[in-house]
């Protein structure tokens, strides 16, 4: 019984490691550009030895995709505490974190390139679903009204194009990035509290706990300055009293 145990464990520590070469490889390059032979020999083992383990790369990388997922999931799990801009600040660098680690391979996943199929939408729903249960509890709502998810998700959507944006030439300071990632979604709660009840109360709160040096705080703090400062009152000059008109005196006979 004791054997059988080890080469289980043994089975199950061999396919972590494989799982764990690939999602390197995966991440550095395009799926299509990683062959089972670097596979491998960056494990140190046959090709043969990798077909024992996994039917062939997809499967391989489908187990990749499955590991990927449960790294991005965790990445939004963050504790309640504090004012939620610092809360929102990292998690968002977090997700920055993992996307500059696995450029390629997240560029290759999100725009949907030929290894990507079934797994890899699946993956990707499973994802947002973590991210926006997360995100809505932060936002202290139990069950949010469409208004308020229409919010939350359409800023997800924002955070996986907003990152591939970045990755293709990294023209702005990845610092700069999440800061105006958190503001975008104060500023989509702001828009949607001139319709929503609810989504009011949220933008309410947030900016009550918030303190000046906070991402929220930063972000009022911006716009203030755009906003056009009224011109002072310009005096007016006295109004001019029409001079009186003379009568013309009658002539003498």
């Amino acid at each position: 019984m004791t054997t059988g145990v080890r080469r289980r464990m043994a089975v199950e520590q061999r396919r972590d490691q494989l799982i764990s070469v690939a999602l390197g490889l995966f991440g550095r390059r395009s799926p299509e550009d990683v062959s089972i032979d670097e596979i491998a020999e960056t494990a140190g083992i046959s090709r043969p030895l990798v077909y024992h383990y996994f039917p062939g790369k997809q499967s391989l990388y489908e187990a990749a995709l499955r590991r990927a997922g449960d790294q991005l999931a965790a990445l939004f799990v963050e504790p309640r505490e504090g004012p939620l801009g610092a809360r929102l600040l990292r998690v968002t660098h977090r997700f920055f974190d993992f996307v500059e680690d696995h450029g390629p391979g997240f560029t290759a996943l999100m725009r949907g390139g030929p290894a990507a199929g079934s797994a890899a939408g699946a993956m990707l729903e499973r994802v947002r679903e973590a991210a926006y249960e997360q995100i809505v509890a932060h936002l202290g709502l139990a069950r949010p009204a469409p208004r308020t998810e229409l919010v939350v998700r359409s800023w997800i959507s924002l955070a996986e194009s907003t990152a591939l944006l970045w990755l293709d030439g990294r023209q702005l300071a990845r610092r700069e990035v999440e800061l105006q990632l958190v503001h975008d979604l104060a500023a989509l709660a702001a828009v949607s509290a001139a319709y929503d009840e609810e989504m009011a109360g949220v933008l309410g709160r947030m900016l009550a706990d918030e303190p000046a040096d906070g991402p929220f705080g930063d972000l009022v703090g911006r716009l203030t300055a755009l906003a056009p400062r009224p011109e002072p009152p310009r005096s007016q000059p006295p109004l001019s009293r029409p001079e009186p008109r003379l009568q013309a005196q009658p002539q003498a006979m």
